[in-house]
């Protein structure tokens, strides 16, 4: 099947990609920054993203998962343009190819037991741990010739593979392979029917061709650990009349200690990490940058950024290591210098999922929410801290911090100076931070004592905690029927010790 492309070797109809999870398992790192590349890649080249979900393996599908992978896509920003598609819909389609390349001599019948075939599907299989175990060798099944041993056994499909011959490919970030087709076994493409079934199941080799020829795939983004698998494809293609994608496998993920990332290393799961209260944006940023590279030392990349100077050119060869305190680095970066109004949105639903958001701070006091804000999230590192150590900036029902208190309501006279400044602070007429500070430091002098001892008790009487935004801001975003409330409570906390 012949394609025309333009000067930049693209297809006329344009860039088609696909992201093809599988439902055995949540949506993880891993599959996530395949996704994230696959979609970059699309925006990039104003192209399509398919989302086509790998169901056929019913021993270890878990069809509740299915939603879990789209809500973890969605969290992450990665939207697909067509789909999602279900491979186990697709089975006939599948089937069909199977029945044409016998038919065209390009597979043949193999009565041989199940067991024998077992590792007919998609085996993963690093480089290294290929040229270590060096050339293969593969016995040929008998029923090749035609001749198959007497059995019982209903025959399943296998793919006849060209003998004598080399199979080439070239990747987009590895380079060229080359694979000598004696290495290659004559692959399964239909299991054996069971007894109850009039077909059987096709394997991974086979439906993924197929399904990408189908949906008219132009380039294959997937893991590293699926280059093993191509050499196969590429022969299914060529036995299909079909061109064969651009392919380009991506480098593994590892956890710090240099191993594959699993569950060992900590969470693996892009849920448990929007469920942390990571911002999507900085978990994305993150993502890219595992395995890809912009070029430069640049390491804050907004999504736009990220689209226009993505290219396959700047994917590494190298595995990428996840770095747990990177990724908070990241989402400090986002917390703090994201232009306020993008902020906003993602502190809401985090107040809203701790039952502290007010209707009103969306619309009448929406100055007065992006001033709080603004005023928090120096001091931040997750979602969670808004409604946690800073809930009492959007809540009059909070608790003292006991180690707080042990620390800055030790002095006896503290009562009475803290109930003197709450006399002055009501009597403020215009209350901003200057005329905040004068009260207190007028206070302090009155009574003899360091304006600190005065600043300290008062944060944690008006805010619950030792440590928070400076005093004085601190009082002007509460307000001062707040700050002066608050200060009348903590007297009567203070009595009560």
């Amino acid at each position: 099947m012949a394609t025309t492309s333009n000067a930049l070797g693209i297809p006329l109809g344009g860039v088609r990609v696909r992201f093809a999870p599988s439902p055995t398992g949540y949506l993880h790192v891993g599959g996530a920054r395949t996704a994230l590349f696959n979609w970059l890649f699309a925006r990039r080249q104003g192209g399509t993203l398919i989302l086509r979900v790998e169901d056929t393996d019913l021993e270890r599908n878990r069809p509740e998962l299915v939603e879990g992978i789209l809500d973890g896509l969605r969290w992450l920003g990665v939207d697909w343009d067509e789909g999602p598609y279900f491979q186990s819909q697709r089975l006939d389609l599948h089937r069909a190819a199977a029945e044409k390349l016998l038919a065209s001599g390009a597979a043949y019948l193999c009565y041989c037991p199940p067991e024998k075939y077992a590792g007919g599907d998609a085996v993963e299989e690093t480089e290294d741990a290929k040229k270590e175990a060096g050339p293969r060798r593969v016995t040929r099944c008998a029923c090749r010739t035609g001749k198959p041993a007497p059995s019982n056994q209903k025959p399943a499909i296998r793919f006849r593979v060209p003998l004598d011959a080399t199979t080439r490919f070239n990747d987009a970030v590895f380079g060229p392979h080359e694979v000598a087709n004696e290495e290659i076994e004559d692959f399964v493409l239909l299991r054996s029917p069971k007894e109850d079934q009039g077909h059987g199941a096709p394997t991974y080799q086979l439906s993924v061709v197929v399904d990408d020829i189908d949906m008219r795939i132009t380039h294959v983004i997937r893991g590293s650990d699926h280059i093993s698998n191509t050499p196969k494809q590429v022969l299914l293609y060529r036995a299909m009349r079909a061109a064969p994608p651009v392919f380009a496998h991506v480098p593994l993920i590892l956890g710090a200690d240099r191993t594959r990332l699993s569950k060992r290393h900590g969470a693996t799961s892009v849920g448990s990490y929007r469920d942390e209260g990571f911002l999507p944006e900085a978990f994305r940023n993150f993502l890219a940058l595992l395995g890809w590279s912009p070029g430069d030392d640049t390491e804050f990349l907004r999504t736009s950024e990220l689209v226009s100077r993505f290219s396959l050119e700047g994917v590494s060869r190298n595995n990428g290591v996840f770095d747990r305190a990177k990724l908070e680095w990241y989402n400090t970066q986002y917390l703090q210098k994201l232009p306020i109004d993008d902020l906003l949105p993602a502190v809401q639903g985090e107040l809203e999922r701790a039952k502290l958001w007010q209707p009103e701070w969306a619309a009448a006091k929406r100055e007065w929410f992006s001033k709080t804000v603004d005023l928090l999230r120096p001091r931040t590192r997750l979602l969670p801290d808004f409604s946690t150590w800073a809930r009492a900036f959007f809540s009059d029902s909070f608790d003292y911090d006991p180690r707080a208190c042990e620390k800055f309501w030790k002095d006896e006279r503290l009562g009475g100076m803290l109930d003197k400044l709450a006399d002055g602070l009501a009597l403020l007429p215009d209350w901003n931070h200057d005329g905040c500070d004068h009260v207190l430091r007028e206070l302090a002098a009155a009574e003899g004592v360091k304006a600190g001892l005065l600043i300290n008790a008062a944060r944690v009487a008006i805010v619950g905690q030792a440590v928070a935004p400076p005093l004085f801001e601190t009082m002007v975003v509460l307000g001062q029927e707040r700050v002066v409330s608050r200060l009348r409570r903590a007297v009567k906390a203070l009595a009560a010790r």
